[in-house]
């Protein structure tokens, strides 16, 4: 650690200098002051650590103490107090002191305190700079798209970042990018400190995705062998992120009802309420009013959630961004495959334009992928995207490409090839495919497809 700058606070002259005196020869760089008001004009961002004296001539040391906390979080105040008694040291670590040291003090055990508060402060920086570099991927400048549909969307998402709102439910097609949504909400809003956490809820049964997210005590249930905390535990103070929850079950559909309302809930198996403060951010790509109709999803939850709503726009809303991504990913993957494509020829960016994108951001993503690990060429081609090589014809129809089959023909053969290789395993054929599972089921059901 660079070398540390300390502020004494304390009004008797004697008392600053024995500390000065014996934080310099320990190699501190240190500042005075009497008051508070002298104190607190000279925080700036060098300060480390303020040994605070409890009373002062113009005002009290845990009101400097606060304000402190306020201008710097990082920053640790000990407080310096001739009362030893339980009641002011309880209050003293409430306001948030990092310690305290009771009149007359040792020089010796005032070294060792100063020693182990900055050593906390370096470690709390170094947190929030590493958690400020993982923040810089998910600005809302990296958002790539500057179509009008697109600019309200990051308009919206700055908006909802600086709020207080306490749920946002975003919504849209699979593969429109609700998830970089969620972080960017997360990462532009002042809980960017603190943790992210996010679960799919149709990836896990109903009880499991309980204790994930409630977390349980040990002996809940037969393989309960400890204590575990939940995301909505682990992730206090900053968010979580629910995606699909269309698909949670009734029952903990009305826990996490509670726990919006009253921020409090029970782990699995347990009798405490916890109380935590967290955003939730929900995703679905169902319609939640029409599941509302159909008796699948709580009337209550739904207007709970629906408090900021977000729509992502599908791709094929905003064809204009579609060559602004397209070129962005191929930069990416020039890195990430050590590559050097210069771009893709203008019938591909004509090409991309034209198609429907029923997978979204996530399915051009896949197209680009896949290219850019197959061409040896230092441009794309349209022969690198089998899918795309039909064009409308004047009457309307479909053009043959070149290599005599149509669009659907050839989407349609890819995906009955991939399904026979993989013995209809819907996850291994998406893969073969640079597909996710929405994605090949769309196509299933687009094709009429079923196992002979």
């Amino acid at each position: 650690m660079a070398q540390a700058t300390i502020l004494v606070v304390d009004d008797e002259q004697l008392i600053r200098w024995s500390l000065v005196e014996r934080l310099s020869q320990e190699g501190y760089r240190t500042l005075e002051a009497e008051t508070g008001a002298a104190a607190l004009a000279q925080l700036h961002d060098g300060v480390d650590l303020v040994l605070l004296d409890y009373r002062l001539p113009d005002t009290d040391g845990l009101s400097v103490l606060k304000e402190v906390r306020r201008r710097d979080p990082d920053a640790l105040v000990i407080l310096l107090t001739a009362f030893s008694n339980v009641s002011t040291a309880v209050e003293i670590m409430k306001a948030g002191a990092y310690h305290y040291a009771t009149k007359p003090f040792d020089l010796d055990e005032i070294a060792v305190l100063v020693e182990k508060a900055l050593e906390t402060t370096r470690l709390r920086r170094e947190v929030r700079a590493l958690r400020a570099n993982q923040a810089k991927p998910w600005s809302i400048d990296k958002i790539v798209g500057s179509s009008p549909a697109m600019q309200g969307i990051k308009d919206l998402l700055a908006k909802i970042a600086a709020s207080p709102a306490s749920t946002v439910l975003l919504t849209g097609e699979s593969g429109t990018g609700k998830d970089l949504a969620a972080k960017v909400i997360h990462y532009a809003s002042n809980r960017a400190a603190q943790p992210f956490m996010n679960i799919t809820c149709s990836a896990l049964t109903d009880s499991l995705l309980e204790s994930e997210l409630f977390g349980h005590e040990r002996g809940a249930f037969t393989d309960a062998r400890q204590q575990k905390r939940g995301l909505l535990e682990s992730a206090n103070g900053g968010s979580v992120f629910l995606d699909e929850i269309g698909e949670m079950a009734p029952g903990l559909q009305s826990k996490l009802l509670r726990f919006l309302e009253e921020k409090t809930f029970k782990r699995v198996g347990g009798s405490q309420d916890i109380q935590v403060d967290v955003r939730v951010i929900a995703a679905t790509n169902r319609n939640l009013e029409e599941s509302v109709k159909q008796g699948l999803f709580r009337e209550d939850l739904y207007y709970r959630l629906d408090v900021l709503p977000v729509r992502l726009p599908p791709l094929r809303e905003r064809a204009a961004d579609v060559p602004v991504l397209a070129k962005y990913y191929i930069d990416l993957f020039n890195q990430e495959f050590r590559k050097q494509v210069r771009g893709a020829a203008p019938e591909v960016f004509e090409a991309l334009e034209r198609y429907p994108w029923p997978g979204n951001v996530r399915e051009l993503r896949n197209l680009v992928e896949r290219a850019m690990l197959l061409t040896e060429a230092n441009e794309l081609a349209l022969r690198d995207f089998p899918m795309l090589q039909a064009r409308p014809a004047e009457s309307g129809g479909m053009e043959l490409a070149p290599g005599g089959t149509n669009l659907e023909q050839l989407e349609r053969g890819l995906v009955v090839q991939a399904l026979e290789r993989t013995q209809w395993n819907q996850t291994q054929a998406a893969a073969l495919l640079g597909l996710n599972r929405d994605q090949i089921r769309y196509r299933i059901e687009k094709f009429g497809l079923t196992r002979s």
